[in-house]
């Protein structure tokens, strides 16, 4: 079983440009969209990014996407897929997207699947998961990467543990 917490330590440099420890804490994950637990662990609100935040950057993140022309990276853990998502409309994740959901696009065909206006970087950390594009599915296994650029998807776990990801999502232009 995966542990509930993520370890994050962030460094920065102090007034004599030495590289220091910023934040070394535990973060624990959270359903703040069910069923997923996820934890947000940096943003950026532009690019380049600068070094210039005092403050905790993970709090800028609200809903889905990265701040508009920056980023953010998290944690999303899937548990295995429970029949009744298939019951709910088809649209459940695109609306909980809302407004930052690209208009491009066809209409989704399962009640998880989304797009995000975003070039999107995840990792699958542990576990297995299908993702599920416009008309093909792809298993992912721990170690597999993959670059998502406002495609719809969904991440429908088939099997029996849960899933695991590790994301980094950059605003990007509407495609």
């Amino acid at each position: 079983m995966e542990s509930n917490v993520i370890h994050r330590v962030v460094t920065t440099l102090d007034a004599n440009g030495k590289a220091v420890v910023m934040f070394d804490d535990q973060i624990p994950l959270s359903r703040s969209r069910p069923p997923n637990a996820n934890v947000d662990l940096w943003a950026t609100q532009k690019g380049p990014a600068d070094y210039s935040w005092t403050d905790d950057r993970a709090k800028l993140i609200k809903g889905f996407s990265p701040p508009k022309g920056g980023s953010s990276f998290r944690v999303v853990e899937f548990p295995p897929i429970d029949p009744g998502v298939e019951k709910l409309d088809v649209n459940t994740v695109m609306n909980m997207v809302g407004q930052d959901a690209p208009a491009k696009g066809r209409p989704v065909r399962h009640p998880l699947m989304h797009r995000t206006r975003t070039v999107d970087y995840a990792i699958i950390l542990s576990g297995e998961i299908t993702m599920m594009l416009d008309e093909t599915e792809v298993l992912l296994k721990a170690g597999d990467f993959v670059v998502q650029q406002a495609t719809n998807h969904a991440w429908v776990n088939r099997g029996k543990v849960p899933c695991r990801i590790a994301f980094v999502l950059m605003d990007a232009a509407e495609p």
